[in-house]
């Protein structure tokens, strides 16, 4: 018998830029969350908030090939912003809804401590990658079983008293293995697209389900690729290392997580 099964289930539920930007999206992603039973956690990213307030301080964004470089200004303004501005928004409106929520960064009872990436050919900042022990795993159980729902935000730390940017993605995909060996866990990506798409072009050509073998001939076939490619790597190695299933789906339809009808569940 799999003991896996015997454990609660756990959804980690992370969203995007394109959910934080409208908030008539946010509103409604967020009384859905809310209405979810069980344990659950969500990781948001920081939307055009941060590069809009970088202008009007007169701090250029940087980009190499499509990736922010974080200097010391640009920390600042992430930090103010994603942990700031947006966390305590969304922690608010949950309290609305009668959601337990906590606002967190990764510093935060050193609930995931990262270390800064290295300078190779190009130097990115002050951001931060994570490992297989940079969660902790117990501390975060003590809160779910307290009745309590994390919210975190990009932001973690060194545990040498410096901040760092850290890709949402990541981080939801980090607590999601950490805890997988206390929960049944579900990892759910939520984005504009209602689910991977057989025609990107077309919304309502969802795949329904995915599995490794099936993810293995559809990107031979080049019928998967672009952006979407790294979304499902990311996606795999999170079930290789204990995640029960990962869903990549539309945030307004969370209200269908569970059924057959949201996005496209990927699996072993």
């Amino acid at each position: 018998m799999d003991s896996k099964k015997e454990l609660s289930t756990l959804y980690v539920i992370k969203i995007g830029g394109n959910v934080i930007d409208n908030s008539e999206n946010l509103h409604n992603f967020l009384k859905d969350f809310s209405a979810l039973k069980g344990y659950k956690i969500l990781v948001h990213g920081g939307g055009k908030i941060a590069t809009d307030l970088s202008h009007s301080m007169g701090i250029e964004p940087k980009l190499v090939d499509g990736r922010r470089i974080t200097d010391i200004e640009t920390l600042r303004v992430v930090t103010m912003v994603y942990a700031g501005l947006i966390n305590k928004n969304v922690v608010a409106q949950l309290q609305r809804y009668e959601c337990n929520a906590i606002g967190l960064t990764g510093a935060d009872a050193n609930l995931i401590k990262a270390t800064k990436r290295p300078v190779k050919d190009i130097d990115y900042g002050f951001v931060g990658d994570l490992s297989d022990t940079s969660v902790d795993q117990e501390k975060l159980s003590t809160l779910l079983q307290s009745g309590i729902v994390p919210v975190f935000s990009a932001i973690t730390h060194d545990g040498e008293g410096q901040l760092l940017n850290t890709n949402a993605d990541t981080i939801a995909s980090a607590l999601a293995v950490a805890l997988s060996s206390l929960y049944d866990v579900s990892l759910v990506y939520c984005f504009e697209k209602k689910g991977v798409l057989l025609d990107v072009d077309d919304d309502h050509s969802v795949l329904r389900e995915v599995n490794r073998a099936e993810f293995k001939r559809l990107k031979e076939d080049n019928v998967i690729a672009g952006g979407m490619l790294p979304k499902l790597h990311n996606a795999f190695q999170a079930i290789e290392n204990g995640v029960t299933e990962v869903y990549i789906g539309k945030s307004d339809e969370l209200q269908l997580l569970g059924k057959e009808l949201f996005g496209t569940r990927l699996f072993a």
